[in-house]
């Protein structure tokens, strides 16, 4: 049980953070329509080797956008900026992450090749996106197919850490990194 003196004074912390980071400005983190509700998926941060390992499984490079939908602090698409050259793109409900999702991407140097949006997943325009990862539950995942078939050109790449779309379509490729399982898929011709 956590001490409710604890959890003000982790709000008191958390509060004037967030108003540090507010001073870079939103040029980065545009504010779209999200309901008021929480998060589907809980924020657990995806481990470097995953990071690294989604967007090689994706054959990440440089003339790619890679939209992260759940993305949390943007670990992914920063990696995919810094590491690979590509553009990216993040979207989450959760405000608190995008703002160290603006943060991180600063310190790394990538704030012009990346973006952030506040917004529900189901709503993005995710159509310019050339690789797409998810780290979401496969409940989600399997309501976001639609989507995803309906809005991404034929041969964007779709990576997700742990959770696929289960029977609805299984995947391509399968391989481990460290303790995590990732998946490929490629959206095809004539979806």
């Amino acid at each position: 049980m956590v001490c409710p003196r604890f959890v003000v004074l982790g709000l008191a912390l958390l509060v004037p953070g967030c108003a540090v980071l507010d001073r870079f400005g939103d040029t980065k983190l545009t504010d779209g329509v999200a309901p008021v509700f929480d998060p589907e998926v809980p924020y657990f941060p995806s481990t470097d080797e995953a990071v690294l390992g989604m967007l090689e499984l994706a054959n990440t490079g440089p003339k790619d956008v890679v939209y992260d939908l759940g993305c949390g602090d943007g670990r992914i698409v920063i990696a995919a900026a810094k590491d690979f050259g590509a553009r990216g793109v993040g979207i989450d409900i959760d405000p608190v992450p995008l703002r160290m999702a603006v943060y991180h991407a600063r310190r790394a140097g990538v704030e012009d090749r990346v973006r952030f949006v506040r917004g529900d997943l189901f709503e993005a325009d995710i159509g310019e996106a050339t690789v797409v990862t998810l780290f979401l539950f496969e409940t989600l995942n399997r309501r976001l197919l639609p989507k995803l078939l309906r809005e991404l050109a034929p041969g964007t790449r779709i990576v997700a850490h742990r959770y696929g779309f289960g029977d609805a379509w299984p995947p391509e490729k399968t391989v481990q990194a460290g303790a995590s399982t990732l998946y490929l898929w490629t959206v095809p011709k004539g979806k």
